[in-house]
């Protein structure tokens, strides 16, 4: 199926790693010529790297998006690596380790950081895509926004915040050619959801070290989901990549979940 992608735009932010990485390689294989965004050079550097050998195209920018000053910067430095921006995806956050126990100091940082730095780059990008008439914005939630959890409870609050600035924004933006749209992933296997689930099974002094059988108990008693699985970071780039692209122009103010059936609603 030919997405429609080639020639066009993007910025993934948090994209040196994990989900975001995925879906810059992913968007970079239509043809989107993508900037990396991240604080860590040597891997958003390793990102373009391995985009660039496969034919891809990808440019590094470095910035902080839990201040201003760092958000500008990334917006500006995307605008001239790039001459535009026709996607972008806010997948930059935190994900705390912690629960009820967090300070409200703790949640005022993590809404920052997870929700406020979505609003920045929305502001510095949208005008740009008005002007063009055309643009895709996607945040990356959580299935813990409409299914949370005793612990982490900030984190939840701030993926449920995201949902709803998207409704809210793609009401402000009818008629412009511009979509905005949630994709809320259940468990993936990232690097750092293994090594916390690991880690979570040593505690619990679980009988294997079989990463396939941890994982497979893990989906039935921590995380349950019809699938009995964790994702594949693959899986939900490629969702994001279709919600991206013009055939998906009718997709809009949606919280797409890719969960494997965690969250157990009709909608």
């Amino acid at each position: 199926m030919d997405l429609q992608l080639k020639e066009k735009r993007a910025l993934v932010t948090g994209s040196s790693s994990g989900i975001g990485e995925a879906i810059a390689k992913s968007l970079a294989k239509e043809g989107v010529a993508v900037v990396v965004q991240g604080r860590n050079e040597k891997e958003a550097n390793r990102v373009v790297e391995e985009i660039s050998s496969q034919g891809g195209i990808a440019y590094v920018v470095l910035g902080d998006l839990s201040t201003d000053d760092g958000a500008s910067q990334v917006a500006e430095g995307t605008l001239v690596a790039l001459g535009g921006v026709d996607i972008l995806v806010n997948n930059a956050g935190a994900y705390p380790d912690h629960g009820w126990d967090a300070t409200p100091q703790d949640w005022m940082n993590f809404y920052n950081t997870n929700v406020i730095s979505m609003v920045r780059m929305i502001q510095h990008l949208v005008p740009q895509m008005r002007q063009l008439g055309w643009g895709r914005i996607i945040q990356i939630a959580s299935c813990v926004a409409t299914l949370p959890q005793a612990d982490q409870p900030d984190y939840a609050a701030t993926k449920a915040a995201n949902v709803n600035l998207t409704v809210s924004l793609s009401k402000e933006l009818a008629l412009t050619g511009i979509t905005v749209n949630t994709v809320s992933p259940g468990g993936f296997l990232t690097p750092g959801a293994e090594r916390r689930i690991r880690q979570y099974a040593e505690k619990q002094q679980w009988s294997t070290t079989e990463w396939t059988e941890i994982e497979s108990r893990f989906a039935r008693e921590l995380l349950p989901n019809p699938v009995g699985r964790l994702g594949r970071v693959e899986e939900v780039a490629d969702l994001l990549t279709f919600v991206a692209s013009p055939l998906a122009g009718y997709i809009n103010g949606a919280n797409i979940r890719i969960d494997g059936g965690t969250v157990p609603t009709i909608n």
